[in-house]
């Protein structure tokens, strides 16, 4: 059984960082894409970042230039430095990745639980 398990999310000021974690641990072949997404409250869940398997790279407008999407395929974990935070980035945000997880299955999409991060002075 594949599990995502985000951290890092937390309350900081205007301005500051904070660095998101999600590490896949259970039957794991091989991971694809992976990405962050986040849900505000009152809103759709938005995805923010992305990274495929060979490490190329996509992000929304409002984030490029703040945030960085990267992957340690030996470690299977994603992460997310976030820099210069807004309140407008106050969410909860999710990790999601493609995984295979043996030779003979199929790629699902896995979700963790989401972390919540709140940008307020």
């Amino acid at each position: 059984q594949v599990q995502l398990v985000e951290s890092g999310g937390g309350l900081v000021q205007p301005g500051g960082s904070l660095r998101l974690s999600c590490a896949a641990s259970g039957s794991i072949f091989k991971i694809y894409a992976m990405g962050w997404y986040r849900q505000a409250p009152g809103k759709q869940r938005e995805l923010v970042a992305e990274v495929t398997l060979r490490g190329t790279t996509n992000y929304i407008e409002s984030v490029k230039g703040r945030f960085t999407i990267s992957r340690d395929n030996a470690k299977n974990t994603l992460y997310l430095q976030m820099n210069s935070l807004k309140p407008e980035d106050t969410a909860v945000y999710y990790c999601n990745a493609g995984i295979q997880p043996n030779t003979f299955a199929y790629v699902d999409e896995y979700w963790g639980q989401g972390t919540q991060v709140t940008v307020s002075s």
